[in-house]
């Protein structure tokens, strides 16, 4: 599982509301994860860490309450839900999900289908934004509290960041935790798109965010918190080379568009390809090695 496969899962919901995606944008997706190692860099992680922030929110409680937030396809909850049983199996587990796409929601639920440890969790599906579901929450009064809420690759879709955080810090239990996953402040990721701001933000990624963004947040609201680096890499080397097609889609998916050398000029293309290989990555033996770290922000009740 990744956090990438989830921030994919996330703009492919985000596009549903304003239009039909393209079947190239999973090549794009595909080409990027065979040349990164999201996959292992983050299953690593979670294992490193996630266990004892379980047994933190788990002591003195008869149960625990997760909830995920733009859950997208579910490939991160099934890795976090199935961590957390492993960890604390004495205690039972429901899970809360909140995500738009009812596409996204019917893939979540055929992969709880095929994990036998899943089906003894009883799910609570809320397919809507999370927006909605804050007004919703607000209107009853009667909010649900939760021990562990993830917010992984999805705080670019908020209105509101600080509103959102301090709703969603509202819900913790005693103990409980908030895990945002985000690109890092200064990776390559943040560096193209602080750069081209203009060219790059759209109706799918209206404001970019990093965790730079994230910790002044956290920070004006007066919340605890804990950051954490996941360091990763991307090989970017076929995206200097025209005729290359992996490198085509490679610059596709970093850009979030359907088709790199069609949705630019000629004049943003070369500034791009600058400064993806002069400040977003770092060259060895005629390799182009993209810093694609991620970080991983705990909040605490």
């Amino acid at each position: 599982m990744t956090a990438v496969l989830f921030m994919y899962d996330s703009i492919m919901a985000a596009e549903a509301k304003h239009s039909c995606y393209e079947s190239s944008n999973v090549e794009n997706f595909q080409a990027y994860l065979q040349h990164s190692g999201d996959h292992e860099i983050v299953r690593q992680f979670f294992m490193k860490h996630l266990p004892e922030k379980f047994i933190r929110i788990g002591a003195d409680k008869s149960s625990l309450a997760v909830l995920g937030v733009g859950s997208g396809g579910g490939e991160v909850d099934v890795q976090v839900l199935s961590l957390m049983q492993s960890t604390v199996s004495t205690l039972p587990i429901t899970a809360d999900v909140v995500e738009g796409s009812t596409e996204l929601v019917a893939k979540f639920k055929a992969s709880v289908m095929k994990t036998d440890n899943l089906q003894k969790i009883p799910f609570s599906w809320h397919m809507m934004p999370s927006e909605e579901y804050i007004q919703k929450a607000k209107g009853r009064g009667d909010v649900k509290k939760f021990d562990f809420i993830h917010m992984i690759q999805m705080l670019y879709y908020v209105d509101d960041l600080a509103e959102t955080i301090k709703f969603y810090h509202s819900l913790l239990n005693k103990n409980g935790i908030i895990m945002i996953i985000i690109e890092s402040a200064n990776s390559g990721w943040d560096m193209l798109w602080r750069t081209f701001p203009k060219d790059l933000c759209s109706e799918t990624v209206p404001v970019y965010r990093s965790s730079l963004d994230i910790v002044a947040s956290l920070k004006s609201l007066g919340l605890k918190y804990e950051e954490r680096f996941i360091p990763n890499t991307c090989d970017i080397t076929e995206c200097f080379d025209p005729s290359s097609k992996t490198g085509q889609r490679l610059l596709s998916f970093l850009t979030f568009r359907g088709n790199f050398y069609q949705s630019f000029t000629p004049q943003i293309r070369a500034d791009i390809l600058n400064l993806l290989r002069s400040k977003c990555s770092t060259e060895k033996e005629g390799r182009v090695s993209f810093n694609s770290d991620l970080s991983c922000v705990f909040v605490y009740a």
